[in-house]
């Protein structure tokens, strides 16, 4: 996956491709593997979530998982 951080998503709102709002908060690495993860809320109900930025990127049913969103 991208390591090279102008290849990374920006901090920002993203669209899930499911419909949901989340915000992107940050691109870190876990302290063990190394493995690029995401960090993101949803604006929903204002959980956090955690996954692997391989996830974050990959095309689902034809479309990226999370797409840049509007602002409003």
């Amino acid at each position: 996956m991208a390591t090279d951080p102008a290849s990374q998503p920006l901090p920002g709102r993203y669209r899930h491709y499911r419909g949901g709002l989340y915000t992107l908060l940050c691109v870190g690495r876990h302290s063990e593997t190394e493995e690029w993860l995401v960090t993101y809320t949803s604006e929903q109900t204002g959980d956090h979530w955690v996954r692997p930025l391989a996830m974050w990127s990959e095309r689902v049913e034809g479309r990226l998982r999370f797409e840049r969103a509007e602002e409003e």
